[in-house]
């Protein structure tokens, strides 16, 4: 237990250093990790349907290169003046999945539709969308700047709030938020981790002014709430595979699907969040 318990720290340490290290470095590293961290997701998940899924058999290889080309094109989109020709090549890995399947007589072309689409949208999508996140036209400048801010405060508040729930949750966690899915899960804890949330983004409010407090705080709430959603998400998918983790390439945190699970929701509504509140 101790081993386990040193071996998820360095790996916990080193995945918050390299996340927060590369947000902050600036667009380029930025856009480097998120296209490796799309790409290995989607390839986790293909490797986890196949495995799991009777009669499924999707193509990885071009499932993960379809969400890599889906970041870097909203990357290309929210930077420069480019036109939406930037999402043909897409189209066109989007009518590969679905015409191959006429070729291939697999057994069940149906589900292999559906998992390959579901690639994309459960995880190539939210991940392209931390561009919106980051890039905003600088009125003063006429130009578009980097604003490393929020989509760092999106895993800050994600943060803050399984810390939260877990501390909470053990001490005092009663009731269960979800048993069906998750039984660890507690509305003792998911209240804790809301309210550590908050405190982030009290904390964050005072050194980052663009946005007010109420405004940090209703986005750190959209954040709790959506990524508890997702986090659920991910567990019935596992539940329905019956695997315990996703994966293995984080050693004693699981896969790269395990430790973005809760992203994957709370990213889109972050971005409706802004949207409503600008």
């Amino acid at each position: 237990m101790k081993s386990n318990f040193i071996k998820r720290s360095i790996t916990g340490i080193l995945f918050v250093a390299v996340l927060v290290g590369c947000i902050l470095y600036g667009t380029v590293s930025f856009g480097i990790l998120f296209t490796i961290v799309c790409a290995l997701t989607i390839f986790e998940f293909g490797k986890l349907v196949n495995a799991n899924v009777k009669e499924a058999n999707i193509n990885r290889f071009i499932c993960m290169i379809g969400g890599a080309y889906l970041f870097l094109s909203f990357m290309v989109l929210c930077t420069e003046t480019v036109s939406l020709a930037i999402f043909i090549p897409y189209l066109f890995i989007l009518l590969y999945l679905l015409i191959s399947e006429l070729y291939l007589k697999r057994e069940n072309p149906t589900l292999n539709w559906a998992y390959s689409t579901l690639s994309q949208l459960y995880i190539g999508l939210p991940f392209a969308l931390l561009n919106v996140l980051a890039y905003h036209t600088d009125p003063e400048s006429t130009g578009i700047t980097y604003n490393p801010v929020l989509p760092l405060s999106i895993f800050i508040f994600l943060w803050c709030s399984d810390t939260g729930a877990y501390c909470i949750g053990s001490l005092i966690g009663k009731h269960r938020l979800f048993e069906r899915i998750s039984p660890k899960k507690s509305w003792e804890g998911s209240i804790g981790g809301g309210v550590v949330a908050i405190g982030g983004a009290l904390i964050i409010a005072h050194f980052f002014t663009f946005m007010s407090t109420a405004e940090w705080i209703g986005l750190a709430l959209t954040v709790v709430i959506f990524g508890t959603w997702g986090d659920l998400t991910e567990s019935l998918l596992k539940r329905q595979l019956h695997v315990k983790d996703s994966g293995n390439i984080l050693p004693g945190h699981g896969g790269m699907l395990d430790r973005f699970d809760s992203a994957l929701m709370a990213i889109p509504a972050a971005v409706i969040y802004l949207h409503v509140i600008s």
